[in-house]
């Protein structure tokens, strides 16, 4: 559990599971709010989010009463609904089957739910014209509805995906409600649970398989959030079907450090690569801007910006050079500052006595001020014992620098 406001973890992990925790989701039980949580040790546990105490015993396949097999490799999926004023668990498995529970007796109610042909990796649950539902989603890539109240399935297998489907959340647009799923395919497809159709065509972008979808409200916007294995999170506006924010593309190599500024009065995104390239995003339109500046031999390591005589600049570093680029004419200022003998890994600016400077740090363990109106060095460079790998000036004029595993702070001199 995390603290979201100081993003502590609040009191020790809840032990008991004894294998991997598959998936979690949270409720209220007899208005205590707790997490549901099931595993690939062939069990679902309910925990008392106040105490931090599991609940009774965990809800396994062997104490149901059903005559049915024991999950061969546990509990892939866990939603909760209220059914009659009553909390219930629903559970989806490597045994093909989706199973509801009493989260207060610990009992399953009613027998498996079956048809899938294949493992259930997801569940979510959601009310289709008035009735409590289940819908499931599987290795077979199919989605099936299922009447949380009668155990029975809602009309045919909903198909499309070319994949398993291994997330599913739900939203309700235009006052219907639908599921967003996200495949092994890469794809997130949006589904009407009153038609059964698919709503548009499916969001691209991720290049890995969707492994998490959540859903919100985003200035007033249905959004939905997709985690892939391409270890990118994407953000989906629902009623248009656009990607809101994406994945800034056009770097050909490692994007190594990112800074923002205001150019032309429009804020930007600057970013630095292995590919030896500066780039410069529009981050209302999140295009790129321009022909990138070349010449940062051997990668840009940092990047930092400025205003100098009005203009915003970016600060490189690269192999023992720092150079400066005016971000209006992507032309570089003046000749490279030279002295560091290795890689500058970091770079930070700052105004010291009215006049802007710039802060490198090397993997030789010296740190230089420069002036970046005259372009020369301030005082002589610090030395630390170790490479410095991190930089960066605070407000009253002390710098802190990262060395090996080790921070320090300087007073101004």
């Amino acid at each position: 559990m995390w603290d979201l406001t100081t993003h502590e973890q609040i009191g020790e992990p809840l032990t008991g599971h004894t294998s991997y925790v598959y998936s979690v989701a949270t409720a209220v039980l007899d208005g205590r709010p707790v997490a549901v949580t099931g595993g690939h040790d062939d069990t679902v546990r309910v925990w008392d989010l106040t105490t931090r105490q599991q609940i009774g015993e965990p809800l396994t396949v062997a104490d149901s009463g059903a005559p049915v097999e024991p999950y061969e490799e546990g509990v892939r999926a866990v939603a909760t609904a209220v059914v009659d004023g009553h909390l219930v668990a629903v559970t989806g498995g490597h045994d093909e089957t989706v199973r509801v529970w009493d989260p207060t007796t610990g009992k399953q109610i009613g027998e498996p739910l079956t048809g899938h042909d294949g493992w259930v990796l997801s569940v979510v649950t959601t009310t289709i014209e008035g009735r409590p539902c289940i819908v499931s989603g599987g290795e077979d890539w199919t989605l099936r509805v299922w009447d949380l109240a009668t155990g029975e399935q809602v009309g045919e297998p909903v198909n499309g995906h070319t994949d398993k489907v291994r997330a599913m959340a739900t939203a309700v647009l235009d006052g219907r409600p639908h599921v967003i799923a996200g495949s092994q395919d890469g794809m997130v497809r949006v589904w009407d649970l009153t038609s059964g159709g698919q709503v548009g065509e499916p969001l691209t972008g991720h290049t890995g398989e969707v492994d998490a979808v959540a859903t919100a409200v985003l200035d007033g916007r249905p959004v939905a959030v997709t985690g892939s294995s391409d270890r990118t999170v994407r953000v989906w506006d629902l009623t248009t079907g656009r990607q809101i924010c994406r994945h800034l593309a056009g770097q050909d190599g490692w994007v190594c450090a990112v800074a923002t500024a205001v150019v032309d009065g429009r804020h930007v995104a600057v970013t630095g690569s292995h590919d030896e390239t500066l780039q410069v995003w529009d981050l209302t339109t999140y295009e790129l801007i321009g022909e990138p500046p070349t010449g940062n031999e051997n990668g840009v390591r940092a990047v930092a910006t400025a205003v100098l005589d009005g203009r915003p600049v970016a600060i490189t570093s690269s192999f023992a050079h720092v150079r400066v680029w005016d971000l209006t004419t992507r032309e570089q200022i003046g000749e490279p500052l030279t002295g560091h003998a290795g890689d500058v890994n970091a770079v930070a600016t700052a105004v010291v006595d009215g006049r802007p400077v710039a802060v490198t740090g090397d993997d030789d363990g010296t740190v230089r001020v420069w002036d970046l109106t005259t372009g020369d060095q301030v005082g002589p460079e610090l030395v630390f014992p170790l490479g410095v790998c991190a930089v960066a000036v605070v407000p009253d004029g002390r710098l802190v620098v990262g060395f090996g595993w080790e921070v320090a702070v300087l007073a101004r001199r």
